[in-house]
């Protein structure tokens, strides 16, 4: 995770935008994980990886807690969460996965990777950094199939 910080911060950097190695942390929250909140004056990044394969990453802003916190739990809280991919995901259909359990699946059996970025950088850096980590990773439910 260092090395991938010191990459987050080297990048924003390289726009000319000043920025202190406080004003990013990556918080593993591991396998089973508990979802956290999204602490004031921050803006987030979220990423769920199984398996290695990185699933969804996603931002919000520092008014969108719902969004960071339980969404991607709950297939029918938002139009696009990681519960609803993962039940339309033929990969997953081994598991027998409802509605009603896919939320502590995911808890249970997904690696959490939170990016906790100081709020005062702006949109700007949260969008490059986000972009930065999807071009890395490649995640399986961002973007679209055709685009690839």
């Amino acid at each position: 995770m260092k090395e991938l910080k010191a990459k987050l911060l080297s990048v924003v950097r390289l726009t000319g935008t000043v920025i202190s190695e406080d004003q990013i942390q990556i918080l593993d929250r591991g396998v089973p994980h508990k979802p956290a909140g999204l602490p004031r004056g921050k803006m987030g990044i979220y990423s769920f990886v199984y398996k290695d394969e990185f699933l969804k990453i996603g931002k919000v802003g520092p008014n969108s807690d719902a969004r960071f916190r339980s969404q991607h739990y709950v297939p029918t809280s938002s139009q696009s969460n990681l519960a609803k991919s993962i039940l339309n995901d033929p990969d997953f259909k081994c598991f027998n996965l409802t509605e009603d359990i896919v939320g502590d699946w995911i808890k249970q059996n997904i690696r959490r990777i939170d990016f906790m970025i100081d709020a005062s950088l702006g949109i700007f850096v949260l969008n490059l950094i986000e972009a930065f980590l999807h071009l890395k990773f490649k995640p399986k439910y961002e973007g679209y199939k055709s685009q690839r």
